[in-house]
Order: C-alpha cells, then sequence, then structure tokens
C-alpha cells in the first residue's frame, strides 16, 4: 500500500517556473513506477511523465519535453515535477501517481493516487 500527498502548486504567469512534489509512504516495494498526470474540467487526465523506481529511467509526454523534468528521492520519499516555461495550457489539476507495472501512460495503469494540486499559469 502506498499513500501520495502532492504539493507545491500555484499560480504563475507564462514562461514561469514551479516545483511540484509528492510526498509518498507505505510499502515501496509496491511502488513500481511512479508518474505525475494532469487534468482539466471536462477532459480526460493525461500522462505528463513517468519514472521508474530506480529513477533511472523517464518518460514525458510530447507536450512537456524540453520543459518539464521528473525526479525522485528515495531517500527522501519524495516524488518532483520540475516545471520550467509554463504555458497557459499547463494549467490542469496535476495528480502524482504509484503503482504501474506495464505501459504506463494510461490513468488506468497506475493503482495508487494522491489528491492533486492545482497548477495555473496566466497568459
Amino acid at each position: 500500500q502506498v499513500q501520495l500527498v502532492e504539493s507545491g502548486g500555484g499560480s504563475v504567469q507564462r514562461g514561469g517556473s514551479l516545483t511540484l512534489s509528492c510526498a509518498y509512504s507505505g510499502n515501496t516495494d509496491s511502488q513500481y513506477i511512479m508518474g505525475w498526470f494532469r487534468q482539466t474540467p471536462g477532459k480526460e487526465r493525461e500522462v505528463v511523465a513517468s519514472i521508474s523506481t530506480s529513477g533511472r529511467g523517464a518518460y514525458y509526454a510530447d507536450s512537456v519535453k524540453g520543459r518539464f523534468t521528473i525526479s525522485k528521492d528515495n531517500a527522501k520519499n519524495t516524488l518532483l515535477l520540475q516545471m520550467n516555461s509554463l504555458k497557459p495550457e499547463d494549467t490542469a489539476m496535476y495528480y502524482c501517481a504509484a503503482g504501474c507495472r506495464l505501459s504506463c501512460y494510461t490513468p488506468q495503469t497506475y493503482n495508487y493516487w494522491g489528491q492533486g494540486t492545482q497548477v495555473t499559469v496566466s497568459s
């Protein structure tokens, strides 16, 4: 079992930066691949980035490549998402997730979720 709590959301202007944090606890053997997803009203939750248990392998959605960086610190039980050059289209509720084993690109493949943290980017 894994518990996830996001923080770090807020409001920034276009081009600004923000770092999201996800504190995780519980049985770390159940984490498998972890990831960040985002969702706006009326749209499906979509993957932003994912990272392997070791932290050595990462995946990024095309829309955030070159701007976002996912990382994790197993010693501190923390998953991070560094967001740079933010755009209004990045505005969404961001969720951290854990427990995916294979094809970790959709919400259905993850077993554990945080409550979400809001990110708003103004023009």
